[in-house]
């Protein structure tokens, strides 16, 4: 199979081009830059040199590969609206690209507006500003084979530049692991290598469901979380308002926790990796 990677060079997205090659799949890997772009044909990948506002480039790609994966975007939190409306203008263009076909277009997104606990079953409500998950499900009433996978709050491994090194920033600055509350608000977390490979199952399964959860361990307390970066840093570890986390108190406080055994049990998939806590254990984690 001949497969187009969006953020092929990204933390999910490097691993999902490695494990697809490794399967002995084809793939098409965007870069936005030289250096980025070499990394990738090194690995054995094709590349594409473009950004994600190149929308004619990205559906020129998609419309000659047998699959799309889409795990690109901009993580500048300073205008994350900006940057959702972004993902949903180059979802649409994929999609657009594969129409009238059964070839398979996997997005990303994360768990942001599921209930604690929800399935893969479940919509997520409407109230963030990304719209992966909804710009998935209007391509696939229009008959595109469109599916998300929808990544834990935590993708983590050594190397990882997601929200544990927030924290772990915010550690450092404040000389305090905090958390909010009584801190027994939850996030999902699953280890890198284990995300990749769910993408890659759903293309070889056909992309039979609407969304799948890249989810291995499903309820990991925020407390816990802030006494493993407590011990890691030697800081004390303490409850503190929101305000502690700025703009980052959102996050902080969310639960973020959800089933995964349909997408385990569809894909025959059993996460391998280390659990959050064992990764946090790592020295090389606060290098």
């Amino acid at each position: 199979m001949h497969v187009f990677v969006t953020g092929a060079t990204g933390w999910v997205g490097s691993k999902v081009v490695e494990d697809l090659i490794g399967a002995g799949h084809q793939v098409t890997g965007l870069a936005r830059s030289d250096d980025k772009a070499a990394g990738l044909a090194a690995g054995g990948a094709r590349v594409l040199r473009a950004t994600l506002d190149d929308l004619e480039a990205l559906s020129g790609a998609a419309a000659a590969a047998d699959a799309v994966i889409h795990t690109a975007f901009n993580h500048d939190f300073s205008k994350f609206a900006e940057n959702a409306e972004q993902d949903r203008r180059v979802i649409e263009a994929l999609g657009q690209a594969l129409a009238g076909s059964t070839r398979p277009l996997l997005v990303t997104s994360g768990l942001s507006g599921l209930a604690k606990g929800a399935t893969e079953a479940d919509v997520p409500g409407a109230s963030g500003p990304r719209k992966s998950d909804a710009a998935a499900k209007a391509l696939a009433a229009r008959g595109v084979r469109a599916a998300t996978v929808r990544l834990a709050p935590s993708v983590h491994g050594i190397g990882d530049h997601g929200f544990l090194p927030i924290l772990i920033r915010l550690a450092r600055q404040t000389g305090v692991s905090a958390y909010l509350g009584e801190g027994q608000n939850c996030w999902s977390a699953v280890a890198r290598e284990d995300a990749a490979r769910v993408y890659r199952l759903a293309l070889e399964q056909g992309v039979s469901e609407a969304a799948y959860h890249a989810v291995a361990e499903e309820a990991v307390t925020f407390k816990s979380i802030a006494e493993a970066i407590g011990r890691g840093l030697g800081l004390p570890v303490e409850s503190r308002e929101r305000e502690h986390f700025g703009w980052f108190a959102m996050m902080a406080g969310a639960d973020m926790a959800v089933s995964s055994a349909a997408t385990r049990s569809l894909l025959g998939w059993t996460p391998q990796g280390p659990d959050l806590l064992a990764d946090l254990g790592q020295a090389a984690y606060y290098a």
